[in-house]
């Protein structure tokens, strides 16, 4: 069965439950509610989980696993098909007639499918590629992330290899069309892509990303099925994958990159303005405009250099330039090798271990993994990042082992509490083991909330007694620092036509970043817009939620308490999260 013919089959099986609520009159029995919305929530995640299988493999949903998600234009429009059909039968339920937490399932999905309807329009998926976020390195880094248990894992990741040819024929495809209707990254961008895309192709049989699954089988396979199974597999590598990746290289580096645009910031697309509006309010969850989250970016970098100035006083410099000269001239403050840098994100999160229990009262089960980031992405790449577990994997937080000699030490442990725990492993592992909750919940990705959690939770460190050293407490201020200049850079660059060499000079002037650092960040929020908006915003409102919460309660506010009603609903849109906190806020008042 093709893959538009299980679009169809979906959308048919939706329309009938819709005519089922729509078309008759709803029951006054909260429990009919109650079984209407959630057979509604399960087949739109069904429909979800099919339409997007490598995903359902990364939450652990196993009946998609041989399967490669179609990208066809025909696709994106079946897409903004269903998206109107779910639409029309959640809003069609009575949410007074629901239990509270299903009333927010139901707003939450609502809201969910009209930000997917009103970013449908523009049309992103002619813009697949990017060197931060492209289908060329997800495939890469996939067979890493999946788990490989039994001989049908093996030969489910054998049907997908064989799927990669033509998922780079439908990627073309949506790319011309891009270019036919001016939808272009900028031409420097790409050819990065096109670099990182030729060095996948040059990794060969066992040297190549796709290889991994055979590096190593577990002991309960047969050794006659891993000798048929890693020939098979080094066979469909070397005809397939690998001759595919090697054509796309070609067509982005000679005929996509040179249609690629002038211009670094999206106001240069059609409908530019609005195009960034709505990535501004999809990632942020909020209504703020771009001028104002300018204007917020710079009252924080005020504030957070004062902070910056008074630890650069206590360490003997009179201002923030010289002691920021300092730190970019010291060599005992950048890495001696990968593996240095390595152990520090490991030691880090192994101090923080213990002081969990002070924290929050509920921890998350899925155990959490520190590795060596892909070569193949890593030059390209922030300094860390975070891969989610799932109930067959640990999460892993990602380290950025290029050019480690020109990388600063001293923001490590920051970042380290921000990819690690406090963040983004304790928010994102506990949301998944959340008891009752929809699917779609359980998996939420609201920007705003998870990063600005993530953010929120260096500066948890430093309440756990950490950050001893100064350079690393100065490290964890340049982190606020970098974060409050994305609000500054990433609106000059799409929203006030800033040139990304104004970008760069704007971190100069504010940070001591490492230039690796610098580079790749400017480039980041080029390729992504809105997204670098998303940190700084979401932890000023976890701040402002919590003192809310010191001066309603008194002596009475428990920090455990909050963090778990913080996380206890996964992630949430910025003003959900309010009306949550407010709601418990009145709850403990009354105990």
């Amino acid at each position: 069965m093709t893959t538009n013919s299980h679009i169809a089959i979906a959308l048919a099986a939706a329309l009938l439950v819709i005519c089922a609520i729509g078309c008759h009159r709803a029951p006054a029995n909260q429990q009919s509610n109650k079984k209407q919305l959630d057979s509604l929530l399960a087949q739109e995640w069904d429909f979800e989980m099919q339409t997007n299988p490598e995903t359902a493999s990364l939450y652990g949903d196993t009946r998609y696993n041989s399967r490669l998600s179609d990208y066809s234009p025909e696709r994106f429009r079946n897409d903004i098909a269903r998206q109107r059909v779910f639409l029309r039968g959640f809003e069609a339920i009575d949410s007074s007639r629901l239990a509270a937490q299903d009333a927010l399932s139901r707003t939450l999905m609502i809201g969910r499918l009209r930000d997917q309807l009103e970013e449908g329009r523009f049309k992103n998926w002619e813009m697949p590629l990017d060197q931060m976020n492209g289908l060329h390195l997800f495939y890469a880094e996939l067979p890493g992330m999946l788990a490989f248990k039994t001989v049908r894992d093996y030969e489910d990741y054998l049907a997908r290899l064989h799927q990669i040819p033509r998922v780079m024929e439908q990627l073309e495809t949506d790319m011309r069309l891009g270019m036919e209707d001016r939808l272009t990254p900028p031409r420097y961008l790409l050819d990065k892509v096109a670099a990182q895309v030729r060095q996948i192709a040059d990794g060969a049989g066992a040297k190549s990303p796709f290889a991994v699954p055979v590096a190593k089988f577990p002991a309960g396979i047969p050794a006659a099925d891993r000798s048929r199974l890693r020939t098979e597999i080094l066979r469909a590598i070397d005809t397939g994958v690998v001759p595919a990746y090697a054509r796309l290289a070609n067509f982005v580096k000679n005929d996509y990159a040179p249609r690629g645009r002038t211009e670094p910031g999206v106001w240069s697309l059609p409908e530019g303005d609005a195009r960034y509006r709505e990535a501004t309010r999809h990632m942020t969850t909020t209504n703020l405009a771009p001028e104002q989250i300018h204007e917020i970016g710079l009252k924080q970098v005020d504030r957070i250099e004062a902070e910056m100035l008074a630890l650069a006083k206590q360490q003997g410099f009179s201002n923030l330039a010289a002691f920021n000269a300092f730190i970019k001239s010291n060599e005992k403050l950048y890495a001696k090798s990968g593996d240095q840098l390595l152990q520090l994100y490991k030691t880090y999160i192994g101090q923080m271990r213990p002081e969990m229990p002070k924290l929050f009262g509920r921890q998350p089960k899925t155990p959490l993994e520190v590795v060596p980031m892909e070569a193949f992405r890593s030059k390209d790449a922030v300094p860390a990042d975070y891969s989610p577990g799932s109930n067959s994997r640990p999460g892993r937080v990602n380290v950025n082992e290029y050019d480690p000699t020109h990388r600063l030490t001293l923001n490590v442990e920051a970042i380290a509490y921000h990819e690690g725990i406090p963040g983004h492993h304790q928010q994102l592992a506990l949301a998944q083991e959340l008891p009752d909750l929809p699917e779609f919940r359980k998996n939420a990705d609201y920007t705003a909330f998870v990063e600005g959690w993530a953010l929120y939770a260096e500066r948890l460190g430093k309440e756990a007694g950490f950050y001893k050293d100064p350079y690393s407490e100065y490290g964890r201020l340049e982190n606020e620092m970098w974060r409050a200049v994305r609000l500054v850079v990433d609106t000059g660059v799409h929203y006030k036509h800033w040139t990304r060499r104004q970008m760069v000079d704007y971190f100069h002037a504010h940070t001591a970043m490492d230039e690796p650092n610098i580079q790749t960040e400017v480039d980041r929020y080029i390729a992504w817009p809105g997204q670098a908006l998303a940190y700084k915003l979401g932890q000023m409102k976890i701040l402002e939620l919590r003192e809310r919460a010191k001066q309603a309660l008194g002596s009475r506010f428990d920090l455990r308490a909050f963090h778990d009603a913080v996380l206890e609903n996964g992630a949430l849109p910025l003003d959900v999260l309010e009306i949550q906190i407010d709601a418990w806020i009145a709850r403990e008042k009354k105990r």
